[in-house]
């Protein structure tokens, strides 16, 4: 297993205890200083390990039998496979786990369709296209979580605080790895001390509910080492994902139908073809996404071209037009906000390929957001980068904005509110510049 810890930086340092040690510790932390205890069960590897680490612990001291059975809640998002349904009833049947099957119809992104930008599983008003019938264990109801109309339902994230009613904190452990994403580095490494134990705030919190990633500096091999090891049951969808040579960091059970999921979706369609067969006729737009997610439509690979004559911004709202006008203000406030927060930070031009190295802003980043819509603020701007990286980024910005002056391109074009700079090199802090 790997000993890399996560520190209040992006950096990893070398600690004495592996990380199974060390998730034990943590969730033995918490249970003895939280009131109350649950786990979030998607029926996924990562929570797999959340939900057996805190089972052991609880078994292993006395002190910690009052969460026994262990709450466990489960959201049941539709269009997931059968194997996802039998592992979690086999979960179920375990007497140390008291296990919730919701199947409530809660907001989800999809990222299929720009004039169908949401789906709800389990919506009453298309039962006929559900991908699986109801199981007999489902929960259909929450108290305070609105059914009607579709537009008041809420996200998962929003409706975690109706989980935690009454009195006393609950801590809500998650199979959340900072491996997975940079926002999920980053919310890990704002504190050193009990850094992954993070406050819910929510629009249901009522103060006493906070998130627990006990396994976030896990890599996915640590996750899989520690079912073999310990012969912990698992999902057999991962079995079928293992046969098609499915990569272990690209496998996942749950809907492919987010802005970065959609990159799966193909993967979705060849392990599990009898739910995917559901699945094309409840999603709007996903057999175009099925067909094309990969390719400059869905905003991967290549970007398409700026015409001559329209200045950046121009192109970017011609993009932003193809959203409902709601979506239309949801997007364009995310590119607005980062725009401004780029010349809080810098002066400096945005340009079209490179991006700002104290920023990570480019026009071609911008495009993508207008493109995919990033409602869940996903795509990041900035990345840890060594100096070696940063003064390389440097050379590859001052390089583009040498190109812009040579092509004479005015600075409306690039949307920029001054002069542009007229030495490329100056740019350039002197600790990154190449030495004469």
């Amino acid at each position: 297993m790997s000993k890399m810890g996560q520190r209040q930086s992006l950096d990893r340092v070398t600690v004495d205890t592996d990380v199974y040690t060390l998730a034990c510790e943590r969730t033995a932390y918490v249970l003895d200083t939280f009131e109350k205890a649950f786990v979030w069960f998607s029926g996924g590897k990562d929570s797999t390990g959340v939900l057996n680490i805190a089972l052991e612990v609880i078994h292993s001291d006395p002190r910690f039998e009052r969460h026994l059975p262990l709450r466990t809640v489960f959201y049941d998002e539709e269009a997931i496979p059968y194997e996802t349904e039998e592992y979690v009833r086999r979960t179920a049947q375990r007497p140390d786990v008291d296990l919730e099957w919701y199947c409530l119809p809660v907001k989800h992104r999809n990222a299929c369709s720009r004039t169908s930008p949401y789906w709800w599983p389990w919506a009453p008003e298309a039962e006929e296209k559900w991908c699986r019938p109801l199981p007999p264990e489902a929960i259909t109801t929450l108290p305070g979580f609105p059914i009607n109309p579709p537009e008041a339902r809420l996200t998962a994230p929003d409706a975690n605080g109706l989980f935690c009613p009454g009195r006393g904190n609950t801590a809500m452990l998650m199979g959340i790895r900072a491996q997975e994403s940079p926002v999920r580095r980053k919310a890990v490494t704002r504190r050193k001390v009990d850094n992954y134990i993070i406050g819910y705030n929510g629009p249901t919190s009522r103060g006493n509910a906070w998130k627990v990633y006990p396994l976030y500096d896990w890599r996915t091999e640590d996750v899989w080492t520690a079912a073999a090891l310990n012969g912990w049951d698992y999902n057999r969808a991962y079995d079928r994902m293992e046969m098609l040579g499915i990569p272990h960091f690209q496998q996942r059970c749950s809907p492919a139908f987010g802005e970065e999921p959609l990159t799966k979706i193909g993967m979705f369609a060849a392990c599990f073809p009898e739910v995917w067969e559901k699945m094309a006729e409840r999603v709007p737009g996903i057999g175009a996404a099925h067909r094309y997610a990969l390719t400059e439509l869905y905003g991967y690979g290549s970007r398409p071209a700026k015409p001559d004559g329209i200045p950046w911004p121009g192109f970017i709202v011609h993009y932003l037009q193809m959203f409902r006008p709601a979506e239309q203000v949801h997007v364009s406030g995310r590119i607005n906000e980062t725009i401004r927060r780029h010349y809080k930070v810098t002066t400096h031009p945005i340009l079209p390929k490179s991006r700002h190295p104290q920023t990570g802003v480019s026009w071609d980043f911008l495009l993508t957001l207008a493109m995919r819509g990033d409602f869940k603020k996903r795509r990041q701007e900035m990345s840890a980068l060594d100096p070696d990286q940063k003064a390389r980024q440097w050379r590859a910005y001052a390089s583009e904005l040498a190109r812009v002056l040579a092509a004479g391109i005015p600075p409306e074009e690039l949307g920029h509110p001054r002069a542009l700079p007229t030495d490329p090199q100056s740019v350039i802090p002197d600790e990154h510049r190449e030495p004469r």
